[in-house]
């Protein structure tokens, strides 16, 4: 008993300098932290601050046991040849979920904290592995790859890779690793290690769950909710790299007002400005920005603008925001952190009063100008290169804060917001962490590759990241890189990427169009070049008209999809989901990696594969489903093979839900 000491909801281990603590934390949920040299740090990097829960703790024997609801976590140092206090977890049942690895005193530490010169730790964590088990969520990693068993992970974002570090498993539990250090995780057949390059303590966070659905909503709670999708987030949202113009931004608004194709959402891209980290646009180019905005509005579209957190050393802020200290810091060498059109630094999220200095900016040049949604890019941020530890944040090291990046600036324009306005947005970002959906983030893909091997991997990625608890997702449809307008293959690949678009939380074309047209600016000087045209009539007759057809599908969903976004900020319940996540009880549905459904109702099943006209496809089982296509119903628990012309794809609904969509896919 002298190791342990207790209160309502958590207990103590003292293990000689080491203090572990067993907490409470959410429903049916245990929030676990060790320092290798002190007291506990309950400071939060993601979770929220809960109510306390009277736990169940008894402590016998040298075993503590600590019981919140449907979890019980073990502290065991009964075996004299154990000396750490071994860790484990049961569900309601009795049912072992995991525990730390350790085989005997000689062959495991399952908390390992190794010195760093000058202070704080490297961490290894390690737990037993379950062969049989699988794994999903994570964020977002650029691979085909589903039951994430077997594979190693970096815990670092890059452009197209974000690293959010909670999974759930078929085993019944989720796990969520709170520490925002750059890492690795391994999930192995024998062991699964979690590592961070530098910290100060461990923390993790692990919850159980009767199935996937109950699971996703506990995390939910204790990371936070999306707010309410605004109505403009439902359609359509047009975008290319880059309308460089006024001129141009109002002339594509009038022809899609004058065709009758209803666009939500119109975006201008990067590098409007005069220079990267002024926060405006360039008067050369737009001369009066709340004219366009207002008449574009006028149209029934929101605008939408490129935000760079990038500040390039001539910008007219520069000098300000260095003497100010709201710049990321560079601890050696030279103080240029990416080469793109000029010496850039970033400007530091993680600092309150650099957050409101670029809102301020952002605000006076953009929102006092009828512009209310922004795009912003280079989150993760884009170093050139990812050597972390010669980066400094207002919070810390970048080894041990970089994750937090995201974030915090998505955070710092839905403070903004919230202040000045009493609104939550859709802000549309290149990365994110845990925590990021309560800010009203729109993660998207990443300049990824316009191929069909790419395009089949965003379809994991997004069921990774609804299951990662970012329910705001979508991707460039036809690939970012690559595209030419001109290419055949690239229209096909165009319209099945559509045709998928249709069905996802956010439905927004763009992309790097070829051929590219240089641009200048007013006095001459080079600037980022523009794209081939991308709007929908830019592809022929034909393209056009099955583009123009799953637009109005999109519209025609738009109830349905409504109450998605409903359940996503009341419940955290992806938008798009897995096959197991509704019905987890048929063994089949946890390895189906391209297909899944858009809701409880509508299974989607795009077409993946190059020239392909069919697919083979997979009905869960308990259910009577009917193909949208021809109203003709199948009994679940088969696999079809199903036909999809260039201007379908398969849809199947539950039965008694056909009013969604029969005749018009």
């Amino acid at each position: 008993m002298a190791n342990f000491t207790y209160g309502t909801d958590y207990i103590d281990y003292q293990n000689g300098n080491e203090q572990v603590r067993l907490m409470a934390w959410g429903k049916n949920s245990l929030r676990v932290i060790s320092n290798p040299s002190g007291p506990v740090n309950l400071d939060c990097a993601a979770l929220l601050e809960v109510e306390p829960t009277e736990a169940i703790i008894t402590i016998e024997d040298g075993i503590a046991k600590i019981t919140n609801g449907k979890i019980t976590g073990v502290i065991d140092e009964s075996n004299t040849w154990n000396p750490n206090g071994k860790l484990s977890f049961y569900n309601q049942k009795g049912e072992l979920l995991l525990k730390e690895a350790y085989d005997g005193p000689f062959l495991d530490k399952p908390r390992w904290f190794r010195g760093i010169p000058g202070g704080d730790f490297r961490l290894q964590a390690t737990f037993s592995s379950n062969p049989e088990e699988k794994i999903y969520g994570m964020g977002q990693y650029q691979q085909n790859i589903l039951n994430l068993k077997g594979c190693n992970l970096e815990l670092a974002h890059r452009n197209s890779q974000v690293s959010i570090p909670f999974y759930v498993s078929n085993l019944g539990y989720g796990f969520f690793w709170h520490n925002p250090a750059v890492g690795t995780v391994s999930f192995g057949t024998n062991t699964t290690e979690w590592r961070a390059e530098s910290t100060k303590q461990l923390d993790y966070w692990i919850t159980a769950g009767d199935n996937p659905a109950e699971i996703e909503s506990q995390y939910s709670d204790v990371t936070g909710h999306a707010p309410m999708m605004p109505e403009y987030g439902l359609g359509f949202w047009q975008c290319k790299l880059r309308y460089s113009s006024q001129e141009e931004v109002l002339k594509i608004a009038r022809e899609y007002h004058k065709r009758k194709i209803p666009v939500d959402v119109l975006v201008i891209d990067y590098y409007h400005w005069p220079r990267c980290g002024d926060f405006r646009f360039d008067e050369n180019f737009f001369p009066d920005p709340k004219a366009m905005a207002d008449e574009v509005r006028s149209y029934g579209m929101e605008l939408m603008v490129s935000i760079w957190p990038q500040i390039e050393s001539r910008s007219e802020n520069y000098n300000e925001m260095k003497r100010k200290g709201l710049l990321v810091k560079t601890d050696r060498g030279i103080d240029v952190q990416m080469l793109f059109h000029g010496n850039n630094v970033f400007y530091d999220a993680t600092n309150p009063k650099a957050r409101r200095y670029v809102w301020e900016k952002v605000k006076k040049n953009y929102r006092e100008n009828g512009i209310r949604l922004f795009w912003l890019d280079e989150a993760e941020p884009e170093y050139g290169t990812y050597d972390f530890d010669m980066y400094r944040y207002y919070i810390g090291s970048a080894l041990q804060k970089t994750n937090l990046y995201p974030r915090e600036y998505v955070r710092g324009f839905d403070e903004g917001e919230q202040t000045d306005y009493q609104e939550h947005s859709i802000k549309l970002v290149r990365c994110a962490w845990a925590g990021s959906q309560r800010y009203g983030a729109l993660v998207w893909s990443g300049d990824i590759h316009s191929n069909f091997e790419v395009f089949k991997r965003q379809i994991v990625a997004g069921l990774q990241m609804g299951l990662a608890g970012i329910p705001w997702w979508t991707t460039d449809i036809g690939g970012f890189h690559g595209g030419n307008i001109y290419d055949n293959n690239f229209q096909e690949l165009l319209i099945r990427w559509f045709q998928w678009a249709t069905f996802c939380p956010v439905m927004r074309l763009h992309g790097s169009r070829h051929p590219q047209t240089p641009l200048f600016k007013a006095d001459g000087e080079p600037t980022e070049m523009t794209g081939a045209a991308n709007e929908i009539w830019s592809y022929g007759e034909e393209n056009y008209e099955i583009m123009k057809k799953f637009i109005l599908i999109r519209e025609s969903l738009r109830d349905y999809t409504r109450e998605l976004m409903r359940e996503a900020s009341e419940k955290g319940t992806p938008v798009m989901r897995t096959m197991f996540y509704d019905f987890p009880e048929d063994v089949i549905t946890w390895d189906l990696d391209t297909q899944y459904m858009y809701g409880s109702d509508i299974l989607v099943a795009p077409i993946v594969e190059e020239k392909a006209t069919e697919r083979w496809i997979y009905l869960p089982e308990g259910v009577t489903w009917v193909d949208a296509r021809d109203g003709n119903s199948y009994e679940g628990g088969q696999w079809i093979k199903a036909q999809a012309t260039i201007d379908t794809l398969p849809i199947f609904l539950k039965e008694g839900k056909q009013e969604y969509l029969i005749g018009r896919v």
